[in-house]
């Protein structure tokens, strides 16, 4: 606990304290004769020890015009019982008020704690090397793009950067949940955030600091809990009109009955005092602690639960949403796949093998596209980019360019029917990249892709978390994106997609789905996607401007099965907010009744009130504990 966690601890324990023997002698259970006047006086001590500062609110409230909330309702309550002769219970109403707040504040701490943990992803220094070989520690924020900066063993990765020298192993976990540590060595990618857990590294840095990984999760983190579900939004309204109402309704309930009563002549004997007893009782049962604490609490836990997943949620508004999806998109590559292209056959070549993929390769050789790469590390040799000239790159099609003063023209069947270039289809399975030169058909080159590892795993989870639909969208052969379908287990796919059909595709779906659909892609090729879907989920986009930007959900790693997690977690999270509205309502709804008939006293409205709220703060705080995959 907190210090001011502490503090009213010891103002609860102080209070009970003082609390007890006096309750004991006003019930006669000890035998200790006072007149009322010392009793009133010793109530209230330890009603002032434990509720001044719900007083003290109360007042401000009212001189602010901002008079009704949980205060204002304990003010009138406890003090109306105390002015009734009530001094036990209008004290116990109090402090146990008052524990129960104190158990909320615990609990919120705690769910506060599970995504203030992510703050120690942010590193206090980066080690720069001087001159004289020593280490200076220097804020992060100084340290340039281009900088080499040095990790020691057990020190925290401060920015983004590739390994120039050494070799170690990261703790990871803190930004994707993987327990395993990930080796790295030189010209290795590492993440700020990360833990060097062995060898010494020396780092040349890739970003700046606000600008690195490590920054942008805590941005994104510290924004979440802003961002409103419509269940919030709602509890919000509903209580600025709900506690207003309850407080006509217990003004009326303490006034027209005894004035029908004094009308028609009956005995008005403790009427009076009867009904403003009731009316007391109404007003501590009617407050909304329960809901109003209880929802966004549950909504903060999902957002913790899936943070130490890896999987990171913009707001309680787009975890409301992924509660709602049936229809899930997936891109191919780097989504189902894993992006790593490589070139494993040639066909109907007119030219010598080497010959076509060192045309190809240098055509491709300002592209940073998988599909470039694999054809630059099957060509071996690192193109000489003064041979290329005239690039020109058709998006959805391929590139055409000048090579050693040749056309030559690499990319899809598309770009072939576009150059009017008759080609040879191919019959494996693949991605098929022709090859023209001059005009001429110069053959094709086959690469092949990986499937994740959870890939088909994936496909079973979201079945069995609801999903009814899964989509393929894929710009490759439908050949190849047929296999994979099939060798996953997605339901359906679209293929040789250009991105604006990709969009199109998704407006189709949009319609269909009904409930909702959400789009998983790589984050950065799939911008307009993510951003047209209902939710938009960038998998093992760490570190991915795009990504982070565009997609309402981030997974922090390549791990497909994590998309029905963060699915299961959002059900959960719904499931537990509507159990708790129906239960703390249902029960004070019975109360009230009970209460304006005159059966229920103060220690129901205690139990209604505290009793509920606590039980509510414990359903709630069940979203934060996740199981790990």
């Amino acid at each position: 606990m907190n210090k001011k966690q502490k503090t009213l601890l010891y103002r609860i324990l102080i209070a009970a304290v003082l609390f007890v023997p006096v309750y004991l002698i006003s019930e006669d259970i000890v035998h200790v004769a006072l007149p009322k006047w010392a009793l009133f006086c010793l109530f209230l001590i330890p009603y002032l020890t434990v509720g001044y500062d719900v007083l003290r609110k109360a007042a401000l409230g009212v001189k602010n015009k901002k008079v009704f909330d949980e205060c204002f309702l304990m003010t009138v309550a406890t003090i109306g019982a105390i002015v009734l002769g009530e001094y036990g219970e209008g004290v116990a109403v109090m402090l146990l008020y008052q524990v129960g707040e104190l158990f909320q504040s615990v609990a919120v701490g705690k769910s506060r704690r599970s995504i203030s943990e992510l703050m120690d992803i942010r590193p206090d220094y980066a080690n720069i090397e001087t001159d004289d070989g020593a280490l200076e520690k220097v804020d992060p924020d100084d340290v340039e793009v281009g900088s080499l900066i040095v990790v020691q063993p057990g020190e925290r990765v401060p920015i983004d950067g590739v390994v120039v020298e050494g070799a170690s192993a990261l703790d990871t976990a803190a930004l994707t949940g993987e327990s395993r540590p990930r080796s790295v060595a030189v010209d290795d990618t590492i993440l700020s955030g990360s833990i060097n857990l062995s060898g010494v590294l020396k780092v040349r840095t890739t970003a700046a600091f606000d600008e690195s990984t490590a920054s942008k999760i805590l941005d994104l983190v510290e924004n979440a809990a802003a961002r409103k579900s419509k269940s919030e939004t709602f509890i919000s309204k509903f209580a600025r009109i709900y506690t207003p109402f309850v407080c006509y309704a217990a003004l009326a309930l303490a006034i027209l009955p005894p004035l029908f009563l004094l009308i028609t002549g009956a005995n008005m004997t403790g009427v009076w005092q009867d009904w403003l007893l009731r009316a007391c009782t109404f007003l501590v049962i009617s407050c909304p602690c329960a809901v109003v604490i209880s929802v966004p609490l549950s909504f903060f836990g999902g957002l913790g639960g899936a943070s130490s997943q890896g999987i990171l949620i913009k707001g309680s508004n787009y975890l409301e949403t992924l509660s709602k999806v049936n229809t899930v998109a997936f891109d191919k590559t780097g989504t189902i796949t894993k992006g790593n292209f490589e070139v494993s056959a040639i066909h109907h070549n007119t030219l010598e093998r080497e010959r076509l993929l060192e045309l190809a390769a240098l055509a491709e050789c300002h592209s940073s596209h998988p599909i470039s790469l694999s054809l630059q590390r099957a060509y071996g040799q690192t193109p000489n980019m003064d041979r290329v000239t005239d690039v020109e790159e058709i998006s959805g099609h391929g590139i055409t360019a000048r090579v050693d003063g040749l056309s030559v023209a690499v990319g899809n069947d598309r770009l072939m029917n576009k150059l009017g270039i008759r080609f040879r289809p191919c019959h494996h399975v693949g991605t098929v990249i022709h090859v023209a030169v001059d005009g001429d058909y110069a053959g094709h080159i086959l690469i092949r892709d990986e499937l994740k590892e959870h890939a088909q795993e994936a496909m079973a989870a979201l079945k069995r978390a609801g999903v009814k639909r899964t989509v393929m969208l894929t710009g490759d052969a439908a050949a190849v994106a047929e296999q994979v379908a099939q060798e996953v287990g997605i339901t359906d796919y679209r293929a040789e997609l250009l991105p604006q059909d990709k969009v199109a595709a998704v407006e189709q779906l949009l319609k269909e789905s009904g409930r909702g659909l959400a789009f998983v892609g790589d984050g950065i090729n799939d911008a307009p996607v993510l951003s047209r879907a209902d939710i938009g989920i960038a998998m093992g986009a760490l570190g991915s401007d795009a990504a982070i930007e565009a997609a309402d959900v981030v997974l922090m790693d390549d791990d497909p099965l994590k998309i029905a997690k963060a699915i299961g977690i959002s059900r959960k999270c719904l499931r537990i907010v509507w159990e708790n509205i129906l239960f703390a309502l249902g029960v004070k709804g019975v109360c009230l009744i009970l209460s304006a008939l005159g059966m229920a006293n103060m220690w129901l409205a205690i139990g209604a009130d505290v009793g509920v709220m606590i039980l509510a703060v414990l359903n709630a705080i069940r979203c934060l504990f996740v199981k790990k995959i």
